[in-house]
């Protein structure tokens, strides 16, 4: 996911390190995307060794661009090749079980724009049974064994239940709008279904805390 995340931004413009990282952070969100130079530089490697990116041309390095406990040297820029090209359209065209999994579809998610309509539908489907499941499996729970949870558990489980019912309504939402053609609306404006600011749903693979 991580490679697939990089070589779609490099896409859009060669980036460092340090760029690199802080979009990763701001389209896939800091929970998601908490990810450290130990694990962004050797997939940066990685990727290089395959011949998907290649090294630009240095750029001076800020003061607070340079990683702590490292030596302030030149920004070594990425840029993605011919062949990273090609990689990235068969990882984005992808929807297998990896793709409704949390992570792999906050990744994917976060390229939709990218991604033809029938793999946005396959994924979005495939995340909403998944879903479907996992919030079949906390009513069971909750069915079963909620005389015997303490009261802090039996919450945490009501609060699991009530994340996967919001994100099973997203998805449902968002299948429709595929299948009509609609994108969804822009933050602020609601949806076609009435949906206000204060009904967004969690981000996916994640729960939300009420707002008042």
């Amino acid at each position: 996911m991580l490679e697939f995340a990089i070589l779609g931004l490099l896409q859009e413009a060669p980036m460092h390190g340090y760029e690199l990282r802080k979009e990763l952070t701001a389209k896939l969100g800091a929970i998601r995307a908490a990810i450290s130079y130990g694990s962004l530089y050797p997939t940066l490697r990685r990727l290089q060794a395959a011949g998907w990116i290649t090294e630009a041309a240095e750029t001076p390095a800020t003061a607070e661009e340079v990683p702590a406990l490292t030596s302030r040297r030149g920004r070594v820029v990425y840029t993605i090749t011919a062949e990273g090209k090609e990689r990235f359209a068969q990882l984005i065209a992808q929807a297998g079980p990896e793709t409704y999994d949390d992570t792999g579809f906050g990744v994917h998610f976060a390229f939709f724009a990218r991604t033809d309509q029938a793999t946005r539908l396959r994924i979005l489907e495939g995340r909403r049974r998944k879903i479907e499941e996992r919030r079949e499996g906390l009513r069971d729970v909750l069915g079963r064994a909620a005389e015997r949870l303490d009261a802090y558990t039996l919450e945490l489980q009501r609060h699991g239940l009530d994340a996967c019912e919001r994100e099973v309504r997203w998805l449902e939402e968002l299948i429709a709008n595929e299948r009509s053609g609609r994108a969804p609306a822009a933050p602020g404006t609601g949806t076609a279904t009435g949906r206000g600011d204060n009904d967004s749903p969690p981000t996916p693979g994640t729960s939300r805390t009420e707002r008042p």
